[in-house]
This record gives C-alpha cells, structure tokens and sequence, in this order.
C-alpha cells in the first residue's frame, strides 16, 4: 500500500513541476532532461509513468483540465444569481496582485496553438476540457436568465461560447502586450453583453 502511495505521489510531483515548466516554456520548449533535473527523478523514473513525452503531455492535460473543473465547482458555486456567479468566475481571470490569475495560469492560453500542430491526442483532451467549460458557462447563463440576472435576449450556448472566445483571444494579446488592458476590456464587455440585447 505505501509503495503504491509513493508511486502516486512521484508521478504527481513530475507532473506538478512539468506544469510549471511548460507554462513558463511551452510543452517544446521542455527538454527531458531539464523536467527530470527539476524533478529529481531518473530516467528510468520518468518511463516507468509516462511511456513518452506526448503520454507525460496528455497526462498532464487530463490533470489539468480535472484540477480546472474542480476550480470551477468552487467559482460557480459562489452564492449569488447567475450573472454574480457568471461575473465572478471572470474576476478570477484577472490577478488581484496576490495571486496568479487564471489568465496567467490557463493552458489553453499557452498551449492551444501549439499542441494543435503536435499532437491529436493532446488537442483532443484539452479540447474536451473546453467544451467542459462552455458546457458550464451555458448552464449558469441558463438559470441567469430565469433569475432575471440576464438578459433575456442572450441565448446561453451562443453567448458562452462567445465570451470564452473574447476572454481567450483578451488573454493572448494580454500576455503578448504584457499589459491587462485586453483583459479590462473584455470584462466591460462582458457586463454590456449580459445586459444589452443582441450584443452577442
């Protein structure tokens, strides 16, 4: 039972300081050999979990996107209607100077571009950890407009799918620019969408 404890443990911990690695670098531009130095594990370590980088990259994404969804249980399960609960979920998108945001954290932001091009098996999962999102935002806009919290006119797949495309291309050019206007622009957006009919 403890060699099993252990074992999981390893693989978390590899997989914890491939995360940081690859948002500061890419999922290329981690090298092996640097993700076994900053691990401190073997090789040989490193195979017995992860058959290949793409494996080591694919379970990384399936951590992060269940490590996501359960962000997003804490976020959306704020009190509150649902454009609170909505509007609350994008104030985490942005740093309040004390911890990182989910903008900065979001491997979507970092590596969509990339893994599209590198592996079909990668691009599937964070696909899904998307469409998992989406799903959610478009229930809590849902029960928004039966609360009367949103508008009416703003038809809650649409308009889900919508604001994660402007909250997503807010944060690339947030992070190209080094600067949050973007993303200062897209909440003002998204609190004039939530009320104006047919904004999106």
């Amino acid at each position: 039972m403890m060699t099993k404890k252990k074992s999981e443990l390893t693989r978390s911990h590899i997989l914890a300081i491939g995360r940081e690695l690859v948002l500061r670098k890419g999922f290329g531009g981690v090298g092996l050999k640097e993700l076994l130095e900053q691990s401190a594990v073997p090789k040989g370590s490193f195979y017995y979990y992860f058959a290949s980088k793409e494996a080591f990259g694919c379970a990384l994404l399936k951590q992060y996107c269940s490590d996501y969804a359960e962000r997003l249980d804490a976020l959306f399960g704020w009190k509150g209607n649902g454009r609170q609960r909505l509007m609350h979920y994008w104030d985490a998108w942005l740093s309040d100077g004390n911890t990182a945001s989910l903008a900065d954290r979001c491997l979507v932001v970092k590596l969509a571009a990339e893994i599209s091009d590198l592996s079909d098996n990668m691009r599937v999962i964070l696909l899904g950890g998307v469409e998992d999102l989406i799903r959610r935002l478009t229930k809590i806009i849902t029960e928004g407009r039966e609360d009367g919290s949103i508008s009416p006119s703003c038809i809650p797949e649409k308009t889900a799918r919508s604001l994660y495309s402007l909250w997503l291309g807010a944060a690339i050019l947030a992070k190209l620019g080094k600067d949050k206007t973007p993303l200062d622009q897209a909440m003002l957006a998204t609190e004039q969408a939530l009320s104006a009919p047919g904004s999106l």
